[in-house]
């Protein structure tokens, strides 16, 4: 590691992605700009003669479609803009524009959901035989009726759309905050030299094998975020008014179940995933007692939770090493998939390396009609490997079910999105196993399969817990201070972790650095997609060419169905407990393979 980070202009253009081939100048973004503003218009002008015919009705539709793949486009690549620069200014603009002129659709277009179920069910059936054409949006109007309970009056709708601006203002803040303005001190490496501390380096460094490292750097990057917790508190509370505004709005009974609702998915599936992981909490304590035996310390603290338990043993890897790795990893799943990875790699669809002011973590990012972007922020490490199948995983799933399904079919259900990305992984894991040159090396890839189930499976369920509970006390009336969610996150911390684990003051701000508790109850669904991934990464290493076709129909079919559904294509049925128990069974199991392995750690 450098001690500065390189600044945008400095990074390699070949570790940088390629966003003109969305727009090639701000010209053309200005250009959809306007489009899209001109169809809002033509489209609010057929307010109230909406399904007065079956031609009208699909003018309307596809002038809606067109209007919305611009607005996509236009948000996305704005976004992207910013992201790899957030102290820029122009990009942020841009970006802020983007989101405001989704605000200013959503408001006057706010009128056709409340029109389409005004209208009678037997007529929109006789519109589908008179114009063939509506049959493209079948699925969209059928999820338009399901939610009709919750959507409201034309005028509200309205009210409620124009409020998207100030809504979204809790999570651009953390968001600058987090990204932008926070600065953290220097701290030491593993060579003893002085580093910028940054989110992106803090898990590196909690990586290194030199505690004193790990400890010095956890200290100072979680008083970093202390020293701000009553800010990261006023934030996160605006984000769950936010949550609670809208579900009283909609007419729910709390904001979770308004949240599984919106991907068609029972609120007894998360139930059952938090359910079975407390009654599996002993098979994560001794995983922790195996880490503390391992590292062979006398107290294990929350900075010891990202070393290695295999010691001497260290994995560097270069992004090129990473990319031959993945394409004979994932192998198994045929070469049209191969093909497709080939070109993302080959065609600059990947921002590589961390720069000076571009956000932290990483993601993928589909654009429909061009082709899916994965942000990273690579470090060289085997972590690193195993993000990039990650977010790849991410990437296929989009890039199959865009070139299968039409632009509104083809946006998969937040619920369904982690398979693909952990399916991946899974499939990276087993090859690496497959081919470990020791007994060493193998242990080192133990190690790292059963940190997938900790901060996958426990951790996320954890995580659910904690926005659930923090939700409940809002909803009750309690008022989230910076010392009620600390004491929330510490005694949930404690259980998940156990007696074997000191729970260090610090980690109670943990909270603070989580931007997904700004996505509306999304972390549940990793730790239920870890579960089914396991599933389905065995049934393809098993069963071979039958498997690999359920899955990719799987990954083709978007959102034509509720996800459960879906994901019983792929052989998994998340409405039980059953994948989630199989999943902590094989985490035992590899415990019991660590154990045995524990002499040579």
């Amino acid at each position: 590691m450098a001690n500065r980070l390189p600044i945008r202009e400095e990074v390699p253009e070949e570790l940088t992605w390629k966003l003109s081939d969305i727009y090639e100048n701000t010209d053309l973004w200005e250009n959809d700009y306007r489009m899209a503003e001109h169809e809002t218009e033509r489209l609010s002008a057929m307010e109230g003669s909406l399904t007065e015919s079956a031609a009208t009705f699909l003018k309307a539709l596809d002038i809606y479609e067109s209007c919305m793949m611009k607005v996509y486009k236009l948000y996305s690549y704005a976004e992207m803009k910013s992201d790899q620069n957030t102290m820029d200014q122009d990009n942020l603009k841009l970006f802020q524009r983007a989101q405001s002129l989704d605000v200013k659709i959503s408001e006057k277009l706010s009128f056709l959901e409340p029109e389409l179920l005004n209208a009678e069910p037997e007529m929109i059936e006789a519109y589908y035989k008179e114009e063939q054409g509506l049959l493209k949006y079948k699925n969209l109007i059928c999820e338009i009726q399901r939610k009709k309970e919750h959507t409201l009056s034309k005028e509200m709708e309205e009210l409620l759309a124009s409020a998207g601006d100030m809504a979204e203002a809790a999570s651009n803040a953390r968001s600058m905050l987090a990204n932008a303005d926070i600065r953290f001190p220097n701290t030491k490496g593993d060579d003893g030299e002085e580093l910028q501390l940054s989110n992106g380096r803090f898990v590196p460094l909690q990586m290194s094998a030199d505690r004193e490292v790990r400890k010095e750097s956890f200290e100072k990057f979680y008083e970093q975020y202390k020293s701000f917790a009553n800010t990261w508190a006023a934030l996160y509370d605006g984000q769950v008014k936010k949550q609670i505004f809208y579900a009283k709005a909609r007419k729910y009974p709390d904001t979770f179940t308004a949240a599984v609702d919106r991907n068609n998915v029972s609120p007894s599936v998360c139930d059952n995933l938090i359910s079975c992981v407390n009654k599996n909490l002993d098979k994560f304590h001794r995983y922790v007692s195996l880490r503390k035996r391992l590292l062979g310390v006398d107290e294990l603290h929350m900075y010891d939770v990202y070393a290695s338990m295999v010691s001497d043993y260290e994995y560097k890897v270069s992004f090129e090493e990473a990319k031959e790795i993945s394409l004979k990893a994932l192998q198994p799943l045929g070469e049209d998939y191969i093909r497709i990875l080939k070109k993302a790699y080959d065609e600059r669809w990947i921002d590589v390396v961390e720069n000076q002011g571009k956000r932290g973590g990483a993601y993928s990012s589909g654009v429909y009609g061009v082709h899916p972007y994965v942000l990273l922020n690579f470090n060289n490490t085997l972590d690193d490997i195993f993000t990039l199948v990650h977010e790849m995983g991410h990437s296929m799933h989009t890039y199959y079910s865009n070139e299968k399904q039409n632009f509104f079919d083809s946006n998969y259900k937040i619920f369904v999105a982690e398979v693909a990305s952990t399916t991946n992984e899974i499939l990276l894991l087993k090859y690496l196993m497959k081919n470990a040159k020791s007994d060493k090396e193998k242990a080192y890839l133990i190690n790292h399969f059963l940190e997938s189930f900790k901060g996958t499976l426990y951790r996320q369920t954890m995580f659910a817990e904690f926005e659930r509970e923090s939700n409940r006390m809002s909803e009750a009336g309690t008022p989230l201070t910076s010392d009620a969610l600390c004491e929330l996150y510490l005694s949930l911390n404690k259980k998940y972790f156990g007696e074997d684990m000191i729970s260090d003051q610090l980690i109670a701000y943990e909270w603070c650095r989580i931007p997904h508790f700004y996505y509306n109850f999304y972390v549940y669904q990793y730790a239920t997609s870890f579960s089914a991934s396991v599933a389905v990464a065995d049934r393809i290493l098993t069963e071979g060419d039958k498997a690999v076709e359920e899955y990719k129909n799987f990954l083709r079919s978007g959102c034509t169905d509720d996800p459960v559904s879906l994901l019983k294509l792929a052989g998994v049925d998340l409405s039980t407990e059953k994948p989630v128990q199989e999943a902590l069974d094989v985490f035992e199991r590899t415990i019991n393979d660590m154990e045995a392995l524990a002499e040579i750690c």
